[in-house]
């Protein structure tokens, strides 16, 4: 690389203004994007047992599969299925906490990826 392409400064040159009409629709769009945030929000606290019965079916499901996918030998994999409900409260706990609490930002994302083009 010549030391004459290695001087050059880029330039950014700065985004043209937004006209009002765009701005109101923007906020407009950020405040609707919050209350869908919210209500997920409040449903996830309001039925926190259909959350948690959920997460505990994909827990058991995940695991069993993990333990198939990793372990080969017959008697380690069946042991290991027997002693996966242990830690099972535990991870529920984490698990549910980290849900209700990333779960509705995710989800609104999700949600207004798919309606906008």
């Amino acid at each position: 690389m010549s030391s004459a392409s290695r001087n050059k400064a880029i330039t950014v040159l700065p985004a043209p203004p937004m006209p009002p009409q765009r701005l109101v629709e923007e906020r407009f769009k950020q405040e609707r994007l919050h209350d869908v945030q919210l209500l997920l929000q409040d449903l996830f606290v309001r039925e926190e047992a259909t959350v948690t019965l959920i997460i505990e079916s994909l827990y058991d499901v995940g695991a069993i599969n993990i333990i198939n996918k990793k372990v080969a030998f017959p008697p380690l994999n069946r042991f290991l299925k027997a002693i996966v409900g242990f830690p099972k409260p535990i991870a529920l706990r984490f698990i549910v906490r980290w849900f209700k609490n990333k779960c509705p930002g995710i989800l609104s994302r999700w949600l207004y990826s798919k309606v906008s083009f």
